[in-house]
């Protein structure tokens, strides 16, 4: 991350004026829209989107610039019952988030009331002091009636400072939410430049990009077995992005399900990638797709920290 957030005291004695600025974590248990909710404040896509839970994996940082602020927002990954070293690892960097930020987003889903889940992420909440708004999501997929009701039940279950129903997927009451979180951050500087909405590299951008072409395309024994390396990233004379990514899973029987019969399903993910990427970075590109197999890397500690999973950095 280029911005530190331990470091804002030194930035905030600059001088900021009246505009305002910070860190606000969005977290929720999976599969709540927080993702979605992230790319529409942004308005641009930041982070993949899947209906298959756990899709996030590392924080996805995007960025807000107003006039009058700018909001830096973290999208966690969910917060679960973890199964392996990277599950595990994937929550330590969603709690560690909630004591980084000035804000926290909590992101319930209004088509699933009173979840279990819901109630796991508030017991981490009562841990830290930071302020929380209940962001109830999905509301464009519920009666009206439902609401008032629902928001009752999470006020009895928490003090949040607001609660706002929001649909991420039509933008419903988003404006609304930003002016609340806008009024909640301290003054400070513009941690990053007008226009920039994540700080990420281009290289983890086209990884996510590929990894949400297989969550959409493959059977349920895949997904999440799969990790994506961007082994060669380069601008060839002619203008075309040359990029040579290895997609790894864990068994040989997932391989041959990712390749599919005579290399068609490696083929739809590539185009499907490649026409979302040539989009959204505004190039040409060729991109090259490999498939390799890492038995259990998910629980291999070696493995995780090559791909960026070492808890101190996420």
């Amino acid at each position: 991350m280029s911005v530190d957030m331990q470091g804002r005291e030194r930035a905030n004695g600059a001088g900021a004026g009246s505009f305002r600025s910070g860190f606000v974590a969005i977290v929720g248990r999976p599969n709540v829209g927080k993702s979605t909710l992230l790319n529409a404040l942004v308005g641009q896509k930041v982070a993949i989107m899947s209906p298959r839970p756990q899709t996030t994996r590392h924080r996805i940082r995007g960025v807000l610039t107003t006039q009058s602020g700018q909001v830096v927002f973290i999208d966690t990954p969910g917060i679960h019952r973890p199964r392996h070293r990277l599950g595990e690892y994937m929550v330590q960097a969603a709690e560690a988030a909630l004591r980084e930020v000035d804000l926290i987003l909590f992101v319930c889903d209004a088509t699933e009331p009173g979840h279990p889940g819901d109630e796991a992420v508030i017991e981490r909440l009562r841990r830290v002091s930071t302020p929380v708004f209940l962001v109830i999501n999905k509301v464009d997929a519920v009666p009206k009636a439902q609401l008032l009701p629902l928001m009752d039940d999470y006020k009895g279950r928490y003090d949040f400072a607001e609660i706002i129903p929001v649909s991420a997927l039509e933008g419903t009451q988003l404006s609304e939410l930003v002016r609340l979180i806008m009024d909640r951050l301290p003054e400070g500087p513009m941690y990053y430049p007008e226009g920039m909405v994540t700080d990420h590299p281009e290289a983890f951008l086209i990884a996510e990009v590929i990894r949400e072409k297989v969550l959409m395309l493959t059977r349920e024994e895949v997904p999440h077995a799969v990790m994506v390396d961007i082994e060669q990233l380069e601008r060839r004379p002619n203008g075309v992005l040359y990029v040579h990514a290895v997609i790894y899973t864990e068994r040989d029987s997932q391989k041959a399900i990712l390749i599919g019969k005579q290399g068609a399903m490696l083929k739809q993910v590539g185009q499907l990638a490649r026409r979302e990427l040539e989009a959204l970075l505004g190039t040409r590109m060729f991109l090259e797709l490999w498939v390799k197999v890492k038995k259990d890397w998910r629980d291999q500690p070696n493995i995780l920290r090559r791909f960026g999973f070492d808890p101190k950095q996420m």
